[in-house]
């Protein structure tokens, strides 16, 4: 689901799993189908802006958020989402016979596509077709939670990204306008992305592109359109076709400079020469000398456990960008390596 993370808030409403008891959860504030309140002051200021800015009218306004309600398992879903679970098991989840069999299939009927993909805009095949089959199973499920009602929900009873969720919801409003779309029939992910892609609304209006020939920028019915859009997304953070995803450096950090960065996340990022010279380690040239990241991943204790240490070259870095998990970004590397 592409790029979606802010927090704010006093209150922490960490998951399920292994929490203290006196933590509160935005779902034990809320009762699932309660009416929203449209009257607060934050509601007040959203129809003003969608009014004053965004050309809306006060009729359209009230047709479309007349009667919205709180949708709580959202809420629930949002606390206990799998990029925060250890990467021997998150991997399984979209890793599979099944889906490497599948995406090997998709990417034999879909080749003259990827090849004008390739040609035009520059993002290996294997990987387009890899964060089809992670985000929506090539198509066979996009989420079955109504958009609007999910952004509103997130928007009203999520405070750490209320924020967030408000720009994505004027964000959605927009799109359905230009595209004809009517808002209230959209269904999509618990983080309110939607179609084959799972683009929230600013990537939807940021990344999709039309590649079948006429101006719709289709993510729901258009093969053509949802392959493209995925490479484009990647294509905009500097993708480079061909060039390395990841190299394994061990199983342990032996220098300074590779420890701080993997300290730091995916923001964390060391020149190559150095992950050489700590690690001893050779490695492939960067495309431009760029820097890595240097990534960890948990080792199943059944097979000895510990952690895997990967470096993260630049295109490994440009997956980050659709979704900021690096154990997500390691799922596509490895399912395009299994299909190519």
């Amino acid at each position: 689901m592409p790029g979606i993370f802010i927090l704010l808030l006093c209150l922490t409403f960490p998951a399920h799993n292994g929490i203290a008891e006196d933590k509160v959860l935005a779902a034990d504030l809320v009762k699932n189908g309660q009416k929203i309140d449209l009257s607060q002051e934050k509601y007040r200021l959203l129809f003003e802006e969608l009014e004053q800015v965004h050309q809306f009218t006060k009729d359209e306004i009230g047709a479309i958020f007349k009667g919205v309600k709180i949708k709580r398992k959202v809420l629930v879903l949002m606390d206990t989402q799998w990029e925060a679970k250890p990467y021997y098991q998150y991997r399984p989840r979209f890793i599979t016979k099944s889906v490497i069999r599948e995406a090997k299939k998709k990417l034999k009927k879909h080749k003259d596509i990827l090849d004008r993909i390739e040609q035009e805009i520059g993002v290996d095949r294997e990987v387009v077709i890899a964060i089809w089959g992670i985000e929506s199973r090539f198509g066979t499920y996009s989420g079955g939670f109504n958009v609007f009602q999910t952004l509103n929900t997130l928007f009203d009873a999520y405070p750490r990204r209320s924020d967030f969720f408000r720009k994505e919801l004027i964000e959605f409003l927009i799109l359905c306008k230009e595209n004809h779309y009517n808002p209230r029939m959209i269904t999509g992910s618990y983080a309110g992305a939607f179609g084959q892609t799972q683009f929230i609304p600013s990537s939807f209006r940021t990344y999709a592109v039309s590649f079948d020939g006429d101006e719709r920028r289709d993510v729901f019915n258009s093969i053509d359109d949802i392959l493209a859009s995925i490479a484009n997304y990647l294509h905009f953070f500097h993708w480079t076709l061909d060039a390395p995803l990841y190299i394994d450096i061990g199983k342990t950090l032996t220098g300074p400079e590779v420890i701080k960065a993997n300290s730091k996340g995916r923001k964390g990022v060391v020149d190559y020469l150095t992950v050489q010279k700590e690690q001893a380690i050779a490695l492939p040239i960067p495309q431009a000398n760029r820097p890595l990241t240097i990534v960890d991943l948990e080792i199943d204790p059944k097979k000895g456990g510990g952690k895997r240490y990967i470096a993260g070259y630049p295109n490994f870095q440009a997956i980050t960008e659709w979704n900021h998990s690096n154990r997500y970004a390691m799922a596509v590397s490895e399912l395009a390596e299994a299909i190519r």
